[in-house]
This record gives C-alpha cells, sequence and structure tokens, in this order.
C-alpha cells in the first residue's frame, strides 16, 4: 500500500494558514485538521480536556503542551488510514516531538509575510466565537455588518489581533516556532514560502504539492484573497 501523506502547515496570525489549507484540502483530496476546531469541539462537548482548555481560553492564555497533545494525539491515532494537513499543531517543539513519536510528517510548510501586511489582516479581522469562522472588512466581510453569516450572532475582535498587541504575538511566535521550523528544516522536510498576497503564494505551494503527491490537483474555484 503507498504511504499515506501527511503534512502540517505554520505560520504567524494573520499568515493565511487557514485560507491556504482549506485550498490544499480541497485541491488535493487531504483531510484538514484544525487544532482550533478540536479545540472549541472540546469546550462545547464539555469533556475533561474542553473543561480544562476553557480554563486556559477564558484567561486569554495559550494551552500548554500537555494540554495539547493529550487533545490531539488520540485524534490523530484515530487517522491511522487518512492523509492529512496539520494547522496550529504543533505549534511548539515538545508538541513536535511528541507528534515524531506517532508520525512522520512528510512535508511542512512555513509562511513568511511581512509585519505591515499581518498588522493591516489583523486590524481588519472579524471572528464568530462559536464557530471560528473569519471575516476580513476587506476582503471578505460577512454579509451584515458584525453580524455571522450563518446564525446571525454577532462578531468579536480579539483584543490580540489590535495593533498594540500583535507585535508582542509575532515575537512570541518567531521564539515558539523557531526549534519547531529548525527541527523540520534539520529533517529536510521544511518548505518556506514568502509573500503579501495568498494568491500569490498559491501557485508556488500548489506547485510543490503537485509534485510531491505526483498527482493534478483537483479543479477547485478559488475565491481570490491577499
Amino acid at each position: 500500500m503507498a504511504k499515506l501523506f501527511r503534512a502540517a502547515i505554520m505560520g504567524p496570525p494573520g499568515s493565511g494558514k487557514g485560507t491556504i489549507s482549506k485550498r490544499i484540502a480541497q485541491s488535493f483530496g487531504l483531510q484538514y485538521l484544525s487544532s482550533g476546531h478540536y479545540l472549541r469541539e472540546s469546550i462545547t462537548a464539555n469533556t475533561e480536556a474542553g473543561l480544562l482548555v476553557k480554563t486556559y481560553v477564558e484567561r486569554g492564555m495559550l494551552v500548554p503542551d500537555h494540554v495539547m497533545t493529550s487533545l490531539m494525539l488520540p485524534r490523530l491515532e484515530k487517522l491511522s488510514s487518512h492523509r492529512w494537513l496539520l494547522d496550529g499543531f504543533p505549534r511548539t517543539l515538545p508538541q513536535a516531538l511528541a507528534l515524531n513519536n506517532l508520525y512522520q510528517l512528510d512535508l511542512v510548510i512555513s509562511l513568511n509575510v511581512p509585519y505591515s501586511t499581518l498588522s493591516e489582516r489583523l486590524s481588519d479581522r472579524w471572528i464568530h466565537p462559536a464557530s471560528g469562522r473569519v471575516y476580513n472588512m476587506g476582503f471578505n466581510p460577512p454579509r451584515v455588518q458584525g453580524k455571522d453569516d450563518i446564525t446571525g450572532e454577532p462578531l468579536i475582535q480579539h483584543d490580540d489581533d489590535k495593533p498594540e498587541a500583535l507585535m508582542a504575538r509575532l515575537r512570541h511566535y518567531k521564539d515558539v516556532a523557531k526549534p519547531v521550523i529548525d527541527l523540520y528544516k534539520s529533517q529536510g522536510i521544511l518548505h518556506s514560502f514568502s509573500g503579501t498576497e495568498t494568491d500569490r503564494i498559491w501557485p508556488y505551494i500548489n506547485s510543490l504539492l503537485s509534485t510531491k503527491l505526483h498527482i493534478q490537483p483537483l479543479d477547485t474555484s478559488q475565491t481570490q484573497t491577499p
């Protein structure tokens, strides 16, 4: 049986990870695994892990490594017969090493986007808290201002998406991500992409995956995004 392809995507807040991840999943048939989705799902389900996650999220704190691995690894174990793309995990070196003990990744995509672009994107970003749906007032606005398209519930802007908090978030991301990036670079599976527009970065990622997977992407219509 052919080896199943497993990949991860990394990038700072506002780098377009979610948009690119969904394009990869749709174009190449990979299952898209978002750590943010699993976190929200565990909180909604009131599981033991979810209650623990909630205590950190409500205080605006990052979920610790041992909690993230206990949440993510059991789910990944159940996907042993699937091809997938991880978004948001592993975020730290301990998480990456824990994942390494379970699966060997085939490819890691790292997105490099200038601070000015990230700041502009995040200042326009509004979120539906319950689902995690993200809107951008510049290129993906809600149909009704301030309301989620599906539920009609209010959208919010996170305090840490505001410019005064963004620099600290980016510094923290770089500090935490560097050992993870170095690990995957040493394994020869890291591919970095730089740019200010998702639609300009995407063709290069698309070409890389076509080569790695030895298949042409499925014909999917793309929405123009920055």
